[in-house]
């Protein structure tokens, strides 16, 4: 399991493991900056193996029982959504290459393991839709572990046909690496590693003139505009690759019109529709006249 390599106390034997030794390292988790959500899907895979050894009684007790977690943020105050205008200026400044990546993540939701594993089989180009159906992650030693996505996301993204030009384009300049034909070049005729795609990332940010936004917000700044679009929770959970409506609604519940929002927008149609042209009128006057 990728999580136990990770872990520090990986080598002990099950029984040697204490609780302090579980503190330490979320405290070490914490101090890299994950974020509060991968620290408890971290937690949560290691807690089971410990809760199973319980149950089979090799040991006596839990040491991941009762140990606290960092809190998470609300998700309307921890999120952050780059506008469209910074998108557009990321995918104006980007390398070439780069730009299909940028592209895939702000106009398809993907995750940056997901784009990175990319293979030109994944594209129908005449439908017009992307299978995601694995994600490359890197192991300690640079290993490549190529697996389903995460929380059983695997799914069909639905193509703009702008991003169908752009990864057709993509296609036809630079071709595809190795057998697997993955469409983002790495090593070793394999896909790119994370830390090159931080790289050209800061690159491209940098070269925008702007700060602050990490390459994950695209997925954010996809499901924004999806619920702009007046899209419901189920077609933005199949299209992130949430396993359940509940995590959508947990993520992006603050970006759908509130009930207020709502009656607003419902009202103002029924003043327009009863005054047409007039309804303008009456507003201009109601403002000149509080002046």
């Amino acid at each position: 399991m990728a999580y136990m390599v990770r872990t520090p106390f990986a080598g002990k034997p099950i029984k040697e493991v204490r609780r302090s030794d579980v503190e330490a390292w979320i405290k070490q988790m914490n101090a890299a900056s994950l974020a509060p959500g991968t620290i408890k899907t971290r937690c949560v895979n290691v807690r089971s193996v410990f809760r199973a050894a319980l149950k089979d009684r090799v040991i006596g007790s839990d040491p991941t029982d009762g140990v606290r977690l960092p809190r998470r943020r609300r998700a309307d105050v921890a999120m952050s959504i780059p506008t469209p205008e910074e998108v557009g200026r990321l995918m104006a400044v980007a390398e070439e290459r780069f730009q299909p990546f940028i592209a895939l993540c702000a106009f398809a939701g993907l995750r940056l393991g997901e784009a990175a594993r990319v293979q030109l089989g994944d594209v129908d180009f005449l439908r017009k839709t992307l299978k995601v159906s694995r994600q490359v992650q890197r192991l300690n030693g640079g290993e490549i572990d190529v697996r389903a996505p995460q929380y059983d996301s695997e799914r069909v993204v639905y193509l703009a046909d702008g991003l169908v030009n752009v990864l057709a384009k993509h296609v036809a300049n630079y071709g595809t690496i190795g057998k697997n034909r993955w469409l983002f070049s790495g090593e070793d005729e394999g896909p790119p590693h994370q830390n090159n795609v931080g790289y050209w990332w800061r690159k491209s940010l940098r070269d925008a003139g702007l700060s602050g936004i990490k390459l994950h917000d695209l997925r954010h700044f996809y499901a924004s505009r999806l619920v702009a679009a007046g899209c419901d929770v189920v077609t933005v959970q199949r299209s992130v690759g949430h396993s359940k409506a509940t995590t959508t609604l947990n993520t992006y519940a603050h970006l759908w019109p509130t009930a207020e929002d709502r009656t607003r927008k419902a009202a103002e149609s029924i003043m327009s529709a009863s005054l047409g042209q007039s309804a303008a009128a009456f507003t201009e006057l109601a403002a000149d006249t509080s002046d």
